[in-house]
């Protein structure tokens, strides 16, 4: 028996065990701070983007939809080599919830996400719909190849659009909005794999961070977040303004102590991208009512 089998077969044994509540493990295998802060950045920019009060309440629903979906997706394709890497808080390899039971809840929120986007009208929710179908793909198993970096530059690319098409007229989104935020989830993608690379690489996981190796990602990290920022201050029209001059120096600044300083602390590279992309979302969320502009 193989290591994933052996962890399959230990989540299949203990998801009849005592432990948390079925549905308090089922809502902690969404990846539930992702899932929230997807969902409350793009719900913020349709309120600051000019969608009225039941235009926001179907994104944020739309987009809730999706991002359940794709974490209990993952959660369920993972249960087995989670389990086998021993990684703590994933409950379905714990064997808190039935894999099978996630598996219900990723489709039936998938099915949900449908009409939920195409309630915005036909073009928002199809474009919203290939970000979700991206990240699936992901999930299914494009995350072992070199393109895994794909399915997050769709899925966080679609996003200003998908606010936008929903507006009088269906006006498509700025390109700078749509390169940055497809820059954001880029640098994402890199955030989130750079803890797990050991054991992804023994479980033959090789995506695109994998090949580049732990010490690569960490000076990559800051990176695209920070070229985001430029685009969002170069961007659109008109001079950057203080205001502008003033986040990209801070950006920078973030992006270089991630770089200089992440050989001898590996977490601050992961920190310096984060402080530079929540101030990219900041920037975003000013230039909403631009992001219609050509």
């Amino acid at each position: 028996m193989t290591s994933g089998q052996a962890g399959r077969e230990g989540t299949r044994g203990r998801s009849r065990g005592t432990g948390l509540p079925a549905a308090v493990a089922l809502a902690r295998a969404c990846h539930p701070g992702p899932t929230a802060a997807v969902t409350t950045l793009v719900t913020a920019l349709a309120v600051a983007g000019g969608r009225d009060t039941a235009g926001c309440v179907l994104v944020a629903a739309a987009v809730l939809a999706g991002q359940l979906s794709i974490g209990w997706c993952n959660d369920a394709v993972d249960a087995g080599r989670d389990a086998a890497a021993g990684r703590t808080g994933k409950p379905v390899a714990e064997g808190t919830v039935n894999v099978r039971a996630v598996w219900t809840a990723a489709v039936a929120a998938l099915v949900l996400c449908v009409p939920l986007s195409l309630a915005s009208g036909p073009a928002a929710g199809a474009v919203h719909l290939t970000g979700v179908v991206a990240a699936w793909a992901y999930d299914l198993g494009l995350k072992a190849t070199a393109l895994s970096w794909l399915p997050y530059a769709v899925g966080f690319g679609v996003l200003p659009p998908f606010v936008t098409l929903g507006l009088p007229g269906s006006p498509w989104a700025a390109w700078w909005a749509v390169l940055s935020a497809a820059l954001l989830g880029c640098g994402a993608h890199l955030a989130n794999v750079l803890p797990d690379i050991p054991a992804d690489l023994a479980a033959g996981v090789r995506g695109w961070p994998q090949r580049l190796g732990a010490a690569r990602v960490r000076a990559l990290t800051p990176l695209p977040p920070l070229l985001a920022t430029g685009l969002l201050v170069f961007g659109p029209p008109g001079p950057p303004g203080t205001a502008g001059w003033a986040v990209l120096t801070v950006a920078g600044t973030f992006a270089a102590a991630g770089a200089l300083l992440g050989g001898g602390a590996p977490r601050i590279p992961f920190a310096a991208a984060v402080a530079v992309a929540a101030a990219d979302v900041v920037l975003l969320l000013t230039r909403a009512t631009a992001i219609t502009a050509p």
